[in-house]
């Protein structure tokens, strides 16, 4: 018995001296292959002595991980062979690529993507030279690794990306190597609660397994340096059964690895077959496996006089300065021999057939697995027609209504379409009611699996609305979900969804290098819907004002971004259609959950939403002659200001002439040249002239605006009012005025700019300036806007 009363494995060395040896053997291949990733450039089976010409200028990789992940690879091997299993490796030290690529090397996986990397003694030397070496491979396990839908370069996320994936896949097992590194970070530590969000009977699962090798970079991890019944505790609060695999001596923790691995699959099988059969009565216990093995183990005790193998010293390139130290090139050379290269490779430097048996065979690879390709195994979602949910505008403004409500009603029906093929998720950090997208429930609940109290709102194991108070979860969930083949929704407060700024640039960048890769297919989008956004924060407060996650975003490939400000209901609908059929994009989409002025009818919606851009000539007075302004906007609120301006202007000013311009697609701003959306210079120049004044409200900080389009022709005419960081607790209309971007302050700026309207209009300025003082007064007297603000309609000029 364990230290809970639990039952070890039956039967602690499982393994036949034959099936230990040869298992061993397959790892020092895999530890070879590794090894020769890091440092070799020629002679890969040292055939002659090694020499500093066989050695790469340039050591790069990491060590330290290569060997437990060799070790875990090699053993589930062993029960994919022999249960038959389906299975995916992810693993969050992401610089132990060196291992990832061996492995699916020595399975033959690799040599089937990549030909040229022959399973022979050139294709070795292929093998060796292309890692981290320019025109090669990356050292993390990118896209370009088979079997990988993790990269680990940025730590803590390796866990979630593992659940999402077992989401919705009855049949898969996870294998998740979170290192001790990692399992520092704040993402990781939130994300071991997922499995209160897995449903073993349609789900499939994780297993877990914290690699405790004692160090980072140069310093020790926290959980290596606490006891094993304190660690013990810990996963125990966290929910999982936990075993200990521990050990210097390979041998022995063969034998220990291979009879908990078996143990661990026992109770998710066992676990599974209850849950499915209607025998479960309480939430499952999940295993997972604690292992403990030395930093780098098997590379040399000792170097220069200084401890390397089990010690920080072995987290990256153990040794280097072979120019200037020739010891160092014979220690190498040692080094690589002591895995007798010769018992593992034959005279083609290919494996020997008794060891590349061991490996599982097509599909059952786990550098083949077509859940880490999940391109493969995607089908379009079932969507309704998103025409039906439109709310009718008989006029512009003529109507209000609540834009992601109306979306809401979608994308229940969404949901429900795909009910029973159970590849769509919608995600949010307790937020799906808040962000009006309650209707939801009505067709599912909130997934939990968790204890449940009577009054509890739609909560259930089965439910497909996934909320935990994480925004790193979340997106951890819904990208390991995308990447394994299926579709999903995030919606987020504005201001938060900074949380997850890294995690967006991670998956931005995997998007972007999977394009480049033949063998990767297409996946579904990662579509983002922020709401609760900037300018409707007033009951919030300052701490919830910010929009700058569309400023980080438009960094990345403009082939893998898009940003939509959908002014009203029937465009948001439209662009959310368009969301969920892409593929291979990021697609963010910004839009207010208050009630506001409808401004389009589905009909005009999807004909200005598919051009991105356009002209409103309803509110437009230009028709047949050259403007005296552009008024252009981008945004809910920024729309309703620059309208509500327009007729200020129609009212003083009736013989001034205004164009209107509203954008949908923001990326729509860039040349053509930047962006395959961006608007060419000639269409460009035809909507926003060359040579007129351009006041340009926006919903985000304005110089974004200046940014997208400081190459065009009339870039210097262009006056941008947006967000400038000043915010409180105050009434809606107030925030617009605090940034400068309320119909006063717009009709002010036009005065400015239009060429002999300054002197003429001054009276009407003055007036703007007035209307400002009475707003601040009625505010701070009733703390509510004017009437006049609050009730204001667009009417047609003649009404």
């Amino acid at each position: 018995m364990d230290e809970t009363g639990k039952t070890e494995p039956a039967n602690p060395a499982p393994l036949s001296p034959e099936a230990l040896d040869q298992l061993h053997a397959y790892w020092r291949a895999a530890n070879y292959l590794s090894i020769g990733q890091i440092y070799l450039l020629d002679n890969p089976l040292l055939r002659e002595p090694l020499k500093l010409e066989h050695v790469k200028p340039r050591l790069l990789g990491h060590w330290g991980t290569a060997p437990g992940l060799n070790l875990v690879y090699a053993h589930l091997n062993r029960l994919i062979r022999a249960r038959d299993l389906n299975v995916i490796y992810i693993t969050g030290p992401g610089h132990g690529a060196p291992g990832i690529v061996a492995n699916t090397y020595l399975e033959g996986s690799y040599s089937e993507l990549y030909p040229s990397v022959t399973q022979d003694e050139e294709g070795m030397k292929a093998l060796f030279r292309q890692f981290s070496f320019p025109g090669g491979i990356p050292s993390h396990t990118a896209p370009e690794t088979p079997g990988s839908i993790h990269e680990g370069g940025e730590l803590g996320y390796s866990l979630s990306h593992a659940f999402g994936a077992a989401f919705d896949n009855p049949d898969l097992i996870v294998a998740c190597v979170v290192g001790d590194g990692e399992a520092e970070t704040g993402p990781a530590a939130t994300a071991w609660h997922s499995n209160k969000f897995l449903n073993p009977v349609t789900d499939g699962a994780v297993l877990p397994i914290l690699h405790l090798n004692g160090y980072k970079i140069a310093n020790p991890t926290v959980l290596a340096r606490i006891s094993r019944d304190e660690l013990r505790k810990l996963f125990q609060g966290y929910g999982y059964e936990p075993y200990f695999v521990e050990g210097e001596d390979p041998l022995v923790v063969h034998q220990t690895m291979a009879a908990v691995l078996s143990r661990a699959i026992d109770d998710i099988q066992g676990i599974q077959a209850r849950a499915r059969s209607g025998e479960r009565t309480q939430r499952p216990r999940w295993p997972m496996i604690v292992l403990r093995t030395p930093k780098g183990w098997t590379c040399p005790k000792e170097v220069d006089g200084l401890r390397l193998e089990g010690t920080w010293r072995s987290h990256q390139v153990p040794f280097a300065e072979l120019a200037t130290k020739p010891d160092h090139v014979r220690l190498l050379e040692q080094w690589m021999k002591s895995y007798r290269p010769e018992e593992l490779f034959d005279e083609q430097g290919r494996l020997r057939p008794e060891l590349a048996r061991l490996a599982p065979e097509g599909e059952r690879r786990m550098g083949a697995n077509p859940h880490a390709n999940g391109g493969l195994l995607l089908q379009d979602l079932r969507l309704p027609d998103y025409t039906r949910y439109r709310l009718e505008v008989p006029q512009p403004g003529a109507v209000s209504g609540e834009a992601t409500r109306t979306l809401g009603n979608f994308l229940r029906d969404v949901m429900a379409c795909n009910l029973e093929r159970r590849n769509f998720r919608v995600m949010g950090p307790d937020e799906t009611a808040s962000n009006r997208l309650g209707a939801l429930l009505e067709v599912t609940d909130r997934a939990w699996d968790a204890e449940r109290y009577d009054d509890d709102d739609h909560l259930s194991p089965a439910g497909r609305v996934m909320e935990i108070l994480s925004e790193h979860t979340c997106q951890g969930w819904l990208e390991g979900y995308l990447l394994t083949g299926r579709h999903g929704f995030f919606s987020c407060y504005e201001a938060f969804i900074h949380i997850v700024d890294s995690m967006f640039n991670q998956h931005a960048k995997w998007l972007k290098v999977s394009q480049e890769i033949p063998w990767r297919r297409p996946v579904a989008s990662l579509n983002i819907l922020l709401t609760s956004h900037v300018w409707r924060q007033d009951h919030n407060g300052f701490s919830h004002q910010d929009p700058g996650f569309i400023d980080h975003v438009v960094n990345k490939k403009a082939s893998i971004v898009r940003v939509y400000l959908p002014p009203d209901a029937n465009s948001l609908l439209y662009v959310a259609d368009q969301c969920l059929r892409s593929r291979n994009k990021v697609n963010v989409i910004v839009a207010g959950k208050q009630p506001s002025p409808q401004w389009l009818s589905m009909d005009a919606a999807i004909r200005h939403c598919r051009a991105g851009i356009g002209i409103w000539e309803w509110a437009s007075n230009d028709q047949g002659v050259e403007p005296d302004v552009v008024m252009a906007c981008a945004g809910d609120v920024p729309t309703l200001e620059t309208l509500a301006a327009v007729r200020l202007l129609n009212e003083h000013e009736p013989d001034l002439k205004v164009r209107v311009i509203n954008v949908v697609d923001l990326m729509t701003l860039q040349p053509r040249e930047e962006h395959p959306v961006g608007l060419s210079d000639k269409d460009f120049d035809t909507l926003f002239t060359t040579d007129k004044p351009i006041i340009f409200a926006f919903h985000g900080y304005p110089w974004l605006i200046h940014r997208l389009a400081y190459r065009r022709r009339n870039h210097h005419n262009l006056h941008v009012r947006g967000y400038k960081e000043e915010g409180t607790t105050t009434t809606p209309f107030d925030m617009a005025v605090l940034n400068d971007i309320d119909r006063f302050h717009l009709v002010m700026d036009v005065v400015d700019r239009v060429p002999g309207l300054m002197h003429r209009a001054a009276y009407l300025k003055q007036h703007m300036r007035d209307r400002l003082t009475e707003h601040r007064q009625y505010i701070i007297r009733t703390g509510q806007d004017l009437p006049e603000i609050r009730d204001w309609r667009w009417t047609s000029a003649d009404g």
